[in-house]
């Protein structure tokens, strides 16, 4: 639903409220065991912007080629493989639940993904810079039977709505995500991606669990999430967080300098420039001197041979 609220003659600002969609299960998983992610209040005295998105929607589309369609699993996560159009953003959704994203580099991608019990109908999307979406890709059914696991609520499922997040270098970047099954308390063990020590972080029950996180550095960065309950069953989801901001340039050595150094030379330039009007006017008046003497001497001489 969109506010219009009138400011003034010439200024309309327009409230937008963003829905989060529902999370999407077939009857191998039952709907009551995701629950979807709240939708957040506005906050008081805040407004939404409404941006025009400037370029066309992504054209391409991805096509899982591993696994292949049909196969049985008895371990979780499994790796989900492809070809994609390069630059994109690849979301695979299982049972049309998002449970792994990651950039799409070389015409291909490859993502970790937690499978449910029973049969998996597995699908990707391409997404571009700005969330525009693209076509879907071919769909995959895979069947998973876990001989430890009796019954679907001692399966851990871990997805979220967001396949990347993005916030600004030096800030801090927020991701919601979504936990269900399992028995706590759970233990996360979160890799960011950027070179730091794995984050652990504790959980007492399941719902919504937020992560958050600051990048010192401008990137693109891989971040893997891990979820261990109380009785060992794990669950698994990897995502791409966005730190925006300039890229630091790598300092690199000034190349070695060759010929004259005119630093160097400089010094005893000016001061020859210096010397050189000082030099000059003592020539000068030896010279002078010299020329007088010279006079004197030739006049003694006349003075001598013509006596008056």
């Amino acid at each position: 639903m969109i506010i219009s609220r009138l400011l003034s003659p010439r200024l309309l600002v327009l409230y937008s409220a963003t829905t989060v969609a529902a999370l999407a299960v077939t009857l191998v998983v039952p709907a009551s065991a995701i629950t979807p992610l709240p939708t957040p209040d506005p906050k008081p005295g805040t407004f939404g912007v409404e941006a025009v998105k400037s370029k066309e929607p992504p054209t391409g589309n991805a096509r899982i080629t591993t696994p292949g369609n049909g196969a049985s699993f008895s371990t979780s996560p499994i790796d989900v493989s492809g070809i994609c159009p390069t630059g994109l953003l690849v979301q695979v959704y299982n049972n049309g639940v998002m449970v792994g994203a990651v950039e799409c580099e070389g015409g291909s991608f490859s993502v970790k993904v937690s499978l449910f019990a029973g049969e998996n109908e597995l699908t990707a999307e391409v997404f571009d810079e700005i969330g525009q979406r693209g076509a879907k890709s071919n769909k995959v059914t895979v069947n998973y039977q876990d001989t430890n696991l009796t019954s679907f609520g001692q399966l851990v499922t871990l997805t979220t709505n967001f396949g990347r997040r993005s916030a600004a270098a030096g800030t801090d970047l927020r991701w919601p995500l979504q936990l269900s099954g399992g028995a706590g308390p759970y233990a996360f063990s979160i890799d960011w991606g950027d070179g730091t020590p794995a984050e652990l972080k504790s959980q007492a029950t399941s719902g919504v669990v937020t992560i958050n996180h600051t990048f010192k550095q401008a990137g693109i960065y891989q971040t893997n999430i891990s979820v261990t309950d109380v009785n060992g069953v794990s669950a698994f989801l990897q995502v791409i967080a966005v730190s925006n901001g300039e890229v630091e340039a790598s300092e690199e050595e000034e190349p070695a300098e060759s010929g004259p150094i005119i630093k160097t030379l400089w010094i005893p330039a000016a001061a020859t420039s210096l010397l050189l009007f000082p030099a000059f006017w003592l020539g000068r008046r030896s010279q002078m001197v010299s020329l007088r003497n010279k006079l004197l001497h030739d006049q003694e001489k006349y003075d001598e041979s013509n006596p008056k």
